[in-house]
């Protein structure tokens, strides 16, 4: 009779990890209106290529930190939180819009000019559907330049302040380039005037006149905070959400009642475990598909 093999326990380690962040994570690819998947084009590097700022950025699993941080900040604006808890169905699909975020940037940073111009129109085209009243009755449109503003600069600092704290980090030129980079997807997006520099747009969003905390905005974050996940992804989804709560402002956590109990709550023990957690999740998970198809197109 033969020895029946042992299991190697790096390998169960890695597979139950890459399992639960599928299931939190799992994105879909971009696709245009009529359902097709937006073709590439052989050559094209798109709208960064291989030696800009924001396809380093964009490549590390500190994005995922950024993107929860984003959401939370994004609720403070009465219309954006408003079209949000009006149009989204992000109770019954409590990640998709952090699925689609990742698929839409995966689209426009490694894409073709052509896949990136698509993911861009579908996303017009979506928020062409997203208009209503908000509770304090001014009317609101996801479309409008100046909320197109907020959600394009909250994002941009929120990738980049993970980046800097949870990823790598990056000099201040390399900040600055990665957010005159993104300016140039803003513009697209229809943007007006996209600030250029790391200091301006920190001052741009710490500034913003809109910001107020509605009940809107406190319901969402409760949810977030507390989704429904399967078991098995509770665990790394706290540490993620504990490390994107030490990137929101103070007087905003205060706000919305951002204050976690517990061992990972503050900067220096949250920061740290979710650069573990990521580091672990980049094993298991392996190189960007996205990104090495990218490399493959253009010959990197």
């Amino acid at each position: 009779m033969g020895t029946v093999p042992v299991p190697d326990p790096k390998l169960l380690v890695r597979d139950a990890a890459s399992a639960a962040m599928r299931r939190i994570f799992a994105a879909s690819p971009d696709r245009s209106d009529s359902g097709a998947v937006a073709p590439d084009v052989d050559d094209d590097a798109g709208l960064f290529g291989p030696d800009s700022v924001t396809w380093r950025v964009h490549s590390d699993l500190s994005m995922l930190v950024g993107g929860v941080r984003a959401l939370f900040v994004q609720t403070v604006h009465p219309l954006a939180i408003a079209g949000v808890a009006q149009h989204s169905q992000y109770r019954s699909d409590p990640l998709g819009r952090l699925r689609r975020t990742a698929a839409f940037v995966a689209a426009t940073t490694y894409g073709s000019t052509a896949k990136a111009d698509a993911a861009i129109a579908r996303v017009r085209s979506i928020h062409e559907r997203v208009r209503g009243l908000a509770a304090d009755g001014r009317p609101y449109s996801a479309n409008d330049p100046e909320l197109l503003a907020w959600v394009h600069h909250v994002e941009v600092e929120s990738f980049l302040l993970a980046y800097q704290r949870v990823g790598p980090g990056l000099g201040s030129v390399d900040a600055d380039t990665y957010v005159l980079e993104m300016a140039g997807l803003g513009r697209r997006l229809g943007v007006p005037d996209p600030v250029t520099t790391t200091a301006d747009l920190h001052a741009w969003v710490r500034n913003h006149p809109e910001q107020r905390v509605t009940s809107e905005a406190r319901s969402a974050v409760r949810f977030i905070v507390g989704a429904p996940l399967p078991l098995s992804a509770r665990g790394p989804y706290a540490v993620l959400i504990a490390a994107a709560i030490s990137l929101v402002p103070m007087r905003q956590r205060l706000a919305l009642g951002l204050l976690l109990p517990g061992p990972i709550s503050g900067r220096l023990a949250s920061e740290p475990a979710a650069r573990a957690m990521l580091g672990v999740l980049g094993w298991s998970l392996g190189p960007s598909p996205a990104l090495q198809q990218a490399h493959a197109r253009v010959g990197a």
